[in-house]
């Protein structure tokens, strides 16, 4: 893979079933990443962690203050990543337990500046609101570069064989995707600063020198 195409998207699911339609909107929401990273001609590597698979890890993490080694694996592919996607169940107008402790155990500055993309999936249109009031002041915490537009699905937003029926549904995977998409190109695109590009003036470093007696 080509170093300077290559980008990496994880995605986190904190869905609790399995199959689960947390899980099916963030297959969807990668799947449409992944087609825009291509079309700007980069190489997609695509890591998808089920926080279900992690629960007692990270309880036992949060007793103990020691991740196991899958956990910090999971937590590392997080950290690494050029663009995340994260998606939770909406339960009680609000983002899951498992989901808030997985990104309490992440380093509080883990995620500055990570272009990410938030997503959730609730059995009624009128838990929407939740990426709004919990989700996004949550990553806006953490210091993560979110993405303009949130994607909420509702159980009647799905059709047979799991796809999405409703066009704006479509609409806001496509479009969130390409927010993510073109964030994550920008994000490794940008030249690395140049500490010598503007150098202090020497009269400037003399002035600053404590003057001695």
């Amino acid at each position: 893979m080509n170093e300077s195409t290559a980008r990496s998207l994880v995605v986190v699911s904190a869905g609790l079933s399995q199959p689960s339609t947390t899980r099916l909107l963030a297959d969807r929401l990668a799947a449409a990443v992944d087609r825009h990273l291509r079309d700007a001609g980069m190489e997609p590597h695509l890591r998808v962690i089920e926080l279900r698979d992690h629960a007692q890890d990270l309880t036992n993490n949060l007793l103990t203050g020691f991740p196991s080694p899958g956990l910090q694996t999971a937590i590392d592919a997080v950290l690494a990543a050029d663009g995340l996607i994260a998606v939770t169940p909406i339960f009680s107008a609000s983002y899951s337990g498992l989901f808030k402790v997985f990104f309490d155990v992440l380093d509080r500055d883990g995620l500055a500046g990570r272009p990410a993309l938030i997503a959730a999936t609730g059995g009624s249109p009128r838990h929407s609101l939740a990426i709004e009031h919990a989700l996004r002041p949550l990553f806006a915490y953490l210091n993560a570069a979110v993405v303009a537009t949130g994607v909420y699905a509702a159980a009647e937003d799905w059709g047979g064989g799991g796809l999405a029926e409703d066009g704006s549904l479509v609409e806001r995977i496509d479009r969130a995707a390409r927010e993510l998409a073109t964030a994550m190109v920008a994000r490794r695109s940008r030249p690395a600063a140049d500490p010598f590009d503007s150098p202090v003036p020497f009269e400037q470093l003399l002035g600053s020198t404590p003057n001695e007696d």
